[in-house]
């Protein structure tokens, strides 16, 4: 396989989104499509009030254009490319939805919580069904081992979960400036060394897209943000880790890789659980990333420790992945 495919593809998918951001942000500006902050959230962040929101428009423009044009080069238009870029721009509209309704129509939490899980469940449903169809194979591989869990009918559950799971986690995650850039950065870039030692170039190459777009956006979203992704981009690039995770068979080392997206989503039920069970709360906010701000941690500051252990976990993740 090509070397040279995913840096063309890191590289592609960076320009796009640094070349289409200029343009797209002021008219995003121009729209009035600005975020509103929550009041019951951190007041230092009553200031990013009114920065543009739905950036993850650009993220899946970038990344659709990219893998599309990298993987036709290549000869590789394939199955396993449908299925990512299918996840991929359906949970980034259904991100958009909520994302219109929240700043369009003035209706601050968007999606009904019941209206966005039925949209994640057709599509992880529509996922499962082509993913079938092509006889994929539904084994869930266990790390350090060389044996294969076989889930038989349940593994459409499984997808459902996971699908739901991740693209829900990575929109928890999406909190503070630059935050999920990283982290997905992260995370996309350990899986395409996994894709790559696998042989499975289209995948490699979808994930190094995803990389340059992201890395692209952080441009223009590290602190102090000029643009945020919204749902669109934190729904899209959940469900697609999760997708990758998937195509990979290494469903298991995406809750290492992705740890950070996982302790996130944690921090939320236990927040939750407790605060229903005894009246007391165990964080001063979740997520977590907020209870760091809490107690006196710069914004900076957080969103480079979770980039640190985001980066720990993604290296961990390949030396188990490739060696393991």
């Amino acid at each position: 396989m090509s070397i040279w495919a995913i840096f063309l593809a890191l590289f592609t998918g960076f320009i796009a989104t640094v070349a289409v951001s200029p343009i797209f942000i002021p008219y995003l500006r121009r729209l009035k499509f600005g975020q509103s902050i929550r009041e019951e959230g951190p007041q230092s962040h009553q200031i990013k009030s009114g920065t543009p929101t739905m950036g993850g428009i650009i993220i899946m423009f970038s990344i659709l254009i990219t893998t599309i044009a990298i993987a036709a080069f290549y000869g590789e238009l394939n199955v396993s490319v449908f299925l990512l870029l299918f996840v991929t721009i359906t949970f980034g509209v259904l991100g958009f939805l909520d994302d219109f309704i929240k700043v369009v129509m003035k209706r601050n939490l968007g999606l009904t919580s019941k209206q966005k899980l039925l949209g994640q469940i057709i599509i992880a449903i529509i996922f499962y069904v082509i993913f079938q169809a092509n006889d994929f194979s539904s084994m869930i591989a266990v790390p350090f081992t060389s044996f294969e869990l076989n889930l038989g009918f349940l593994y459409i559950g499984f997808v459902i979960f996971w699908l739901v799971g991740f693209s829900n986690a990575v929109n928890l995650t999406d909190g503070l400036d630059g935050l999920v850039s990283g982290t997905a950065a992260i995370a996309f870039s350990a899986f395409a060394i996994i894709a790559w030692q696998q042989e499975q170039l289209a995948v490699a190459i979808f994930c190094m897209a995803v990389v340059g777009a992201v890395l692209g956006f952080l441009v223009f979203n590290a602190h102090p943000a000029k643009v945020f992704m919204g749902d669109t981009g934190s729904l899209a690039l959940g469900g697609a880790v999760a997708t990758v995770s998937i195509l990979a068979k290494q469903e298991v080392l995406l809750l290492l890789i992705g740890l950070v997206f996982v302790i996130e989503t944690l921090s939320v039920i236990m927040q939750v659980t407790s605060f229903k069970l005894t009246g007391k709360r165990i964080f001063r906010m979740s997520p977590l990333h907020h209870h760091f701000e809490l107690v006196g941690w710069s914004e900076w500051k957080v969103v480079t420790v979770f980039w640190s252990v985001g980066l720990i976990c993604g290296v961990l993740g390949v030396l188990i992945g490739v060696w393991g």
